[in-house]
């Protein structure tokens, strides 16, 4: 009997690492965007596990990928400020400040200052038109990749990396307030 469950486990952890069979996408996925920045792999392409972006609309999920960017750019300034602020650093006047989660509910003189922050980056801050999403350089003030880019393939490059970085800072700032409230 124990050589049959070894056995069975043995054949489950094994597969587990086998590659995916390819062929014909299923709902997750979504052909008309597996060329996109961002896609998982080449394998997998697109991954729509919702059906967002089913019916291949561009622009819709070219809002969607702004969103996500947006997202994924607060993200990680909220990771660096929530660790920031429980290794002790403040800033002068806010000494008395908690940290952590528990900041958003210390009251409103923390929040206003935060909200008008986010209101006037929303109004002054635009999309490039005719750019990629999350390009804001159609604005004065200076942005972008600089002279990291030199040649298409360094954009296509940073711009993946900016994605899968807010990507995982989205879920680490989740996880750093989930833990925090264990």
């Amino acid at each position: 009997m124990k050589t049959a469950i070894l056995t069975t486990l043995g054949s489950l952890r094994a597969a587990a690492f086998a590659p995916a069979k390819t062929g014909k996408a299923s709902t997750a996925l979504n052909a008309a965007f597996d060329s996109e920045i961002g896609a998982a792999s080449a394998e997998l392409g697109c991954w729509d596990p919702l059906g967002f972006v089913t019916n291949g609309d561009q622009s819709r999920f070219d809002r969607l990928r702004s969103v996500e960017l947006k997202h994924g750019r607060v993200a990680m300034l909220a990771t660096w400020g929530y660790a920031t602020t429980w290794s002790g650093a403040r800033f002068p006047g806010c000494e008395d400040q908690v940290a952590g989660h528990q900041a958003v509910f210390s009251g409103p003189e923390f929040l206003v200052p935060v909200l008008l922050t986010a209101g006037f980056l929303e109004t002054t801050w635009k999309q490039k038109e005719g750019s990629f999403p999350g390009d804001f350089s159609a604005t004065s003030f200076p942005d972008g990749f600089g002279p990291y880019a030199r040649n298409e393939q360094d954009m296509i490059d940073l711009r993946t990396r900016e994605l899968n970085n807010g990507r995982a800072a989205q879920m680490g700032i989740l996880g750093m307030m989930v833990h925090e409230q264990l």
